[in-house]
């Protein structure tokens, strides 16, 4: 729940009002802390426990927490995924995202030193690097 707190912290430092709803986003968004969870199903949760918001609202919602540094954002196949940032003292990281379990690991270096090096004189504005395959755990089950 530290990220929660620490989310909490930066909606107030932002001067952004804390509302019910926004305090329920980001309670189960803390439930989601280690994967990866699609906007669709954000929005289902959402509007179940509130029926009258509308699906603007919520993704407005996800978005402005996105430019927080609250979520991380993803697309994975066509579908927008989000989940709690998992490193808010480095934001800049990247991910092994198991494919059949979903867990999401947090990879302690980024690549882009290595790309940078076999570019001389480009200049490289923005990269993404994640890896999938089988976490540790699932790949033990699959052996068996």
């Amino acid at each position: 729940m530290m990220g929660a707190t620490i989310a909490l912290e930066k909606i107030k430092a932002s001067g952004m009002r804390m509302t019910k709803q926004r305090r329920d986003l980001l309670a189960f968004l803390a439930q989601h802390a280690d994967s990866y969870v699609t906007v669709t199903e954000v929005d289902k949760h959402m509007r179940t426990q509130y029926p009258g918001l509308s699906h603007d609202t919520i993704y407005r919602n996800v978005k402005e927490f996105e430019a927080l540094g609250i979520l991380e954002a993803d697309v994975q196949g066509e579908q927008a995924t989000v989940k709690m940032q998992c490193d808010f003292q480095h934001p800049h990281h990247h991910h092994f995202i198991c494919q059949h379990c979903h867990r999401v690991q947090e990879l302690q270096m980024c690549p882009l030193g290595y790309f940078e090096s076999q570019l001389p004189g480009a200049q490289i504005e923005s990269h993404n690097f994640e890896l999938y395959g089988l976490c540790a755990d699932c790949a033990a089950q699959a052996e068996h």
